[in-house]
C-alpha cells in the first residue's frame, strides 16, 4: 500500500527515529519529510541520512497551505508527528500550540482529502486522556486533557476524526506514552537528566517526585506505527504503550546509578502547574491486532544512556 510517505516534523525526536526505521525496514519506499525546523527540529537528527536515495527534504509550515499542497501531490501516505509538544512550554504561551497542533492538522487534513490520501496517521499522546489514578484509559474514554498543550492535541485528534466522519478521508489516530530514545531534545526529562549530569549540574525533580508515567522507547513507537500503517482500520484510535510504569524519582534515580551519580544531585522544584499525577493507557485493542512492545525499560534506558555520553556533539550545542 505504502510507496510514497509524507512524514510531517521528521526532523523531530520521534519523526527521525521513524524515518529511519522506515527507509530499514522497506527499501522499496520513499519518505518526504517536511519540517519548520523550529528549537526541537534538528537536522543533524537525520544528517546520516542526506544522501540516501529514497528520502526527500522539504523545509516548511505544516499551517502553509501552499507548501502542504505542493508537498502532498505525490505521496499515497502521510504519518503527521509535527507538533509544539513541551507541556511547561504551553503553559507560559500556549499560542503557538494552538496554531500548530490544531490549525496545522486541519491545513494537512484539507490537503489531504483534495490529494486522495489513501491513509492518514495522526500521532497524538496519551495526555489527551488526563491523569487517572487506578486503571489504564481505553480508545473509547472520555478527554480531559489538563494543558494547553494537551488541549490542543485532543482538538486535533477530533478534527482528524471528524474528516473521516465526515468525508470518509481514511483516518487513524494513534496516542502514545512517554517516549524516550536518542535525537531527543534535551528539555524533555530522560536527556535533560543525563546531559545535565555530564556537565555536572544538578537535576530538578517536580514536586516529590511521585508523579507516574509509562516508558516506550521510541523504537517501539515506531514499530508500532509501521504495524498500524499495514494493518490499522481506518477512523479507529489505537494506544500504544510500553507498560513499563515508573516514578520521576524512579528514573531520576536510575539515570544516578548508570552516570554513578548520588542523590545529591538532585534539586526538588517547586512542581508545575496541572501536573498530572499519573499517566497509563490500555494497549489491549494493539495487541489483539498483533503488536506488543519489544524492548525492556532497563535496557532500553541503558541504551539511551550511552547514546547521549557518546553523542555530545550532538546536544552540547542545544545546550548553549
Amino acid at each position: 500500500m505504502m510507496k510514497n510517505v509524507l512524514v510531517t516534523g521528521g526532523c523531530g525526536f520521534i519523526g527521525s527515529n521513524f524515518i529511519r526505521h522506515m527507509l530499514e525496514k522497506h527499501p522499496n519506499i520513499n519518505i518526504l519529510n517536511l519540517d519548520k525546523l523550529t528549537y526541537a527540529g534538528n537536522p543533524d537528527n537525520l544528517r546520516d541520512l542526506e544522501d540516501h536515495p529514497c528520502y526527500g527534504f522539504v523545509r516548511g509550515d505544516i499551517c502553509d497551505a501552499s507548501i502542504v499542497n505542493n508537498v502532498m501531490k505525490n505521496v499515497d501516505t502521510v504519518v503527521h508527528f509535527a507538533a509544539e509538544s513541551h507541556v511547561d512550554r504551553s503553559i507560559l504561551d500556549g499560542d503557538a500550540f494552538v496554531t500548530t497542533n490544531v490549525l496545522g492538522t486541519h491545513t494537512l487534513l484539507k490537503a489531504a482529502l483534495e490529494h486522495k490520501i489513501k491513509r492518514f496517521i495522526h500521532v497524538s499522546t496519551d495526555e489527551v486522556y488526563g491523569s487517572i489514578m487506578q486503571g489504564s484509559f481505553k480508545e473509547t474514554d472520555i478527554l480531559e486533557p489538563s494543558s494547553p498543550y494537551s488541549a490542543s492535541k485532543a482538538g486535533s485528534d477530533l478534527l482528524a476524526l471528524a474528516y473521516h466522519n465526515t468525508y470518509k478521508l481514511p483516518v487513524i489516530v494513534t496516542r502514545c506514552t512517554n517516549n524516550y530514545g536518542p535525537y531527543q531534545f534535551p528539555e524533555k526529562l530522560i536527556p535533560l537528566f543525563v546531559t545535565n549530569l555530564m556537565q555536572g549540574k544538578r537535576v530538578p525533580v517536580y514536586g516529590t517526585g511521585k508523579n507516574i508515567r509509562d516508558w516506550l522507547y521510541v523504537l517501539d513507537h515506531c514499530s508500532a506505527i509501521d504495524f498500524i500503517l499495514q494493518n490499522g482500520t481506518d477512523g479507529e484510535i489505537y494506544n500504544i504503550g510500553g507498560g513499563e510504569e515508573k516514578t520521576n524519582l524512579e528514573i531520576t534515580r536510575m539515570i544516578l546509578r548508570l552516570l554513578e551519580k548520588d542523590e545529591s544531585m538532585i534539586e526538588y522544584v517547586r512542581d508545575r502547574p496541572g501536573h498530572d499525577f499519573r499517566y497509563s493507557l490500555d494497549i489491549s485493542k494493539l495487541k489483539r491486532l498483533g503488536w506488543s512492545p519489544s524492548y525492556r525499560f532497563e535496557d532500553a534506558l541503558e541504551a539511551t544512556v550511552k547514546w547521549y555520553v557518546d553523542n555530545r556533539w550532538w546536544w552540547e550545542k542545544l545546550k548553549r
